[in-house]
Parts: C-alpha cells; structure tokens; sequence
C-alpha cells in the first residue's frame, strides 16, 4: 500500500493519522493538519497551509508539500520550470525580452528525500540560491515516487493563481515536448497556455545570448563516458568545441547538465 492510499482510507475512516508504510512513523492526516487552524512550523507531510510557519531559510530542506522557498509571488502570470542549469536560464532571458510587463515565478521539482533536482545533480538549497541572485520567486515542489507526477506538480501549480503561462527550456526533443504537452492537458484545458520560448532556436544564437549574460554554467553531472571528467567544468564556446563527436552541443540527449552561476 502507498502512502496516499493509506492517507485516504485514514481521512476516510476518520482516524487523526495513518502509519507510512515506508518508515512505519504515524503521520497525521490533512484533516487533523487542518483543524489545528495554523501551520505548526515542523515541515508535515499534509500541511494544508503551504508550510507558511517554515522558516523561509528552512524550508529547501524541510517542506514535503509545495511551498514558496523564497518571497511568494502570487501575481505571476508567467511559471517558469527551473531546473537549474542554462537551457531555463536561457528560457527566462528569453521571456523577459519577450514579455517585458508580466511578472515571472520559477518552479521547480526535486526528489522529497535526496533534495537534489533530478539528472541535474543540483541541491535545492543551490537552486533558492540562483533564484535569489536573479531576483526570481521560486516555487519548490517536492516529489515522491508514489505519487502521480501531475498531481504533485498541479497541486504545487495551485500556489500561482493568476497563471496564464507554463513556460519550459526544450531545446528540440519532439517526445519530451509532447509529453509534457500530455502531462499538463488538464491546465492547457482551463486555459493555460504552453510556452517554449527558446525551442528550435539556433545554437549559435543561444550560446551568444548565453556569453553576453555574463553568467557562468558548469556542467553538474554527465551520462556520456567519455565526458566523465568533465564535472565542474565551464559551459561555453571551448567546452563544445572539445565535445566528441556524436555529442550534442547542448546535452539535450542527456549527455551532460549544468548548472547556472548568475552574473
């Protein structure tokens, strides 16, 4: 049994908590949570009030819902995924040009118990980071392998309630793109539009929007062998010039992902 399964029969049978099946620790239920009527400050997993006594310094490490890890910005009309590394950097310098007078949140995802963004290799508390430098809100999501990745990312998405946009860095992968396409048909049907601002764009064009940022990337995990000394290493012109050959220039085929350092 999961532990949403066992949280539903506990709401359902009225009990105050349920035991994880995982840890065998009692969790309270969202209906005990709730009838507290405040947020008690200790990070719980069905905190109905988006952990809002966290501490903001503490909550990278301690949310196990959705939560603001910076100041909110509930006027943001535009969510940007944020991964971390340059492709959401060079998405969001891409909607700001474009779209000079809306309001940017950045949300991103990572594992509830590693606290790390998948394949970027990237500590939440080194994302909140970037997204202070840049002057960004960023909303953390965190996710568990037993839940329905929509459900967890739409639940989170609920926080942005004036979002018109969900904007994403693909480069040019068609089956990433329409998966997400499919993933988040149930917002686009409410009238939420799908944006991928830097998708097919030329890597020439990229790498100089990139190099006149004055911001850094460093690559922060590799799958390719013959790039696994490459970690740490600077993104730029010199970089990919000494790519072997078959490997794409922007790791779009997952053979490498960075990390932003904002100028």
């Amino acid at each position: 049994m999961s532990a949403d399964e066992a949280h539903r029969q506990a709401l359902e049978a009225g009990h105050p908590s349920y035991i994880d099946p995982d840890t065998g620790y009692a969790v309270f239920t969202r209906a005990t949570l709730e009838a507290r009527g405040k947020c008690c400050g200790c990070g719980c997993r069905h905190c109905p009030f988006q952990h809002t006594n966290v501490p903001v310094t503490e909550r990278a490490q301690r949310i196990q819902n959705a939560a603001w890890l910076t100041d909110p910005n509930d006027v943001a009309t535009i969510g940007l995924s944020w991964s971390g590394g340059k492709d959401s950097f060079l998405a969001l310098r891409a909607l700001e040009r474009e779209y000079p007078d809306q309001s940017i949140a950045l949300f991103t995802t990572f594992d509830d118990r590693t606290r790390v963004v998948a394949h970027q290799e990237i500590a939440i508390n080194d994302v909140v980071r970037q997204a202070s430098a840049l002057g960004k809100a960023l909303l953390g999501i965190p996710l568990t392998s037993q839940r329905n990745y929509f459900e967890q990312v739409g639940a989170g998405l609920e926080l942005l309630p004036r979002l018109q946009t969900l904007a994403f860095g693909d480069l040019h992968l068609s089956h990433i793109r329409t998966w997400r396409e499919a993933c988040f048909a149930p917002l686009t049907e409410q009238g939420v539009r799908l944006l991928f601002p830097i998708w097919q764009v030329p890597y020439d064009t990229l790498m100089a929007d990139f190099m006149a940022s004055g911001a850094r990337s460093e690559v922060s995990a590799v799958t390719h062998p013959a790039l696994a000394d490459r970690v740490g290493c600077d993104f730029g012109p010199a970089f990919v010039a000494a790519l072997p050959d078959g490997v794409d220039a922007f790791g779009e085929n997952g053979e490498f992902h960075t990390r932003i350092i904002p100028a």
